[in-house]
């Protein structure tokens, strides 16, 4: 039976809560960072100059601010390629019935309730060059002692390996829910057909839980885009030479250090609208790969 509101009022005022929580938190903040990116700026708006798109412009013009850019899609594609393949992997291992699944599943969880500071703590002690545990397996096993924080490449490196664990907790937790939302009668029908495990996988498994690949996937790019700043400037401070100066830190920098609220202003647009054309073509284009229902 359909119900319907008694009048045309009564909808708005049910909204209205939302839409001045919204409009609050959202749509005004957004408003004034696009006013922030016209205007050149110094200590948060004491002395404000109107300058148009002078900001972008300087951006797109500066070689550091485009090596950024390189480095930070490198970094994302790394972060997200990694971070969904192995949590998957664990996903799958974890479904199946072992003893101490219950142990595993909480152990591995846990580093998603880690703020991405925290465990650029954690891991700039373990990647200690000198007293670290990485470095101490290493020259156990191959006899090298690698200096992760002077080399850029391996500084880079060292971030990825960060950024994956602190958001496999949460990428297992949701490979681990669609696992279970499978009907045990596909795999059923599959054994009985004779397929194996890697037929099932492929086959039953993997487009079965595409939505939950999707959505994460959707997360995990915003994760590597946006959520890093800390563990960033935690562990490498942007270097050594830039080699890890991600976009989202750059954006922080110019903010919060050097004071120009117009140019990070213009930044976080640029980081924003980046993010959400990427977004869009991915529900373009791998979206339509997703299939829904079972």
């Amino acid at each position: 039976m359909d119900s319907k509101f008694p009048g045309k009022v009564l909808p708005y005022i049910f909204l209205l809560p939302t839409i001045i929580v919204c409009g609050m938190f959202i749509y005004y903040p957004a408003a004034m960072t696009f006013r922030a990116s016209m205007y050149q700026s110094l200590f948060f708006g004491a002395r404000e100059k109107f300058v148009g798109f002078q900001n972008f412009t300087r951006l797109f013009t500066s070689p550091d601010y485009l090596r950024s850019l390189r480095i930070t899609i490198f970094f994302a594609i790394l972060v997200v390629a990694i971070g969904l393949s192995l949590s998957f992997m664990i996903a799958v291992l974890l479904n199946r019935k072992l003893r101490a699944a219950k142990a595993l599943r909480i152990s591995l969880v846990w580093p998603y309730a880690l703020s991405p500071a925290v465990a650029g703590t954690i891991w700039l002690f373990l990647f200690n060059p000198h007293s670290g545990l990485v470095n101490y397996f290493l020259d156990t096993v191959a006899n090298i002692k690698p200096d992760w924080f002077s080399n850029p490449k391996l500084a880079l490196t060292m971030l990825v390996v960060t950024a994956v664990w602190n958001n496999f907790g949460y990428n297992l937790v949701f490979f681990l829910a669609g696992l279970q939302n499978i009907s045990d009668s596909f795999v059923e029908a599959a054994e009985v057909d004779g397929a194996g495990f890697w037929v099932q996988l492929r086959h039953i498994i993997i487009p079965l839980i595409s939505p939950t690949t999707f959505f994460l996937l959707v997360i995990n790019i915003n994760y590597a885009f946006f959520d890093t700043v800390g563990m960033v400037d935690v562990m490498t401070k942007g270097g050594p030479a830039n080699a890890t100066n991600l976009l989202i830190y750059q954006l922080y920098k110019d903010g919060f250090q050097n004071f120009n609220s117009g140019l990070a202003a213009a930044q976080s647009l640029i980081l924003f609208l980046f993010v959400v054309g990427l977004t869009l073509v991915q529900f373009r284009t791998t979206g339509r790969m997703v299939h829904y229902g079972g």
